[in-house]
């Protein structure tokens, strides 16, 4: 039994009419269509975590830290998905909350980032 096999076996293709071509493509294109997430989510958190930094940390090294994060949490969460539900959805961090969370609570209504960040 080669690795397409128990691939096949394991997430029921025979059952879900697919097969490793269709669901390797399917992956593919799920990953092209949420990359975007790795970019604009250190955009959007940056600015709030800029008004109070962690120490000796540049605006910079603040959006490296978040896009590490981010594919982090979202490669977390897809294995999960994938692994133990066996459900082929991709998930990553939301960008509506992050959005409030920075521009509304954090830049808006002068909260320290910190506090915002434990109160979600």
């Amino acid at each position: 039994m080669g690795v397409s096999d128990s691939l096949a076996k394991y997430f029921d293709f025979e059952e879900h009419d697919t097969d490793l071509r269709t669901e390797t493509l399917a992956g593919g294109t799920t990953f092209l269509a949420m990359a975007y997430i790795i970019v604009v989510n250190p955009a959007i958190l940056t600015p709030a975590i800029m008004t109070d930094p962690p120490a000796g940390m540049g605006e910079t090294e603040v959006f490296q830290m978040l896009s590490v994060v981010t594919i982090l949490a979202s490669v977390v969460a897809i294995a999960v998905m994938a692994l133990y539900a066996k459900r082929p959805f991709g998930l990553a961090p939301g960008l509506g909350l992050n959005a409030f969370f920075a521009f509304t609570v954090v830049l808006g209504l002068g909260v320290p980032w910190q506090v915002a960040l434990a109160a979600v």
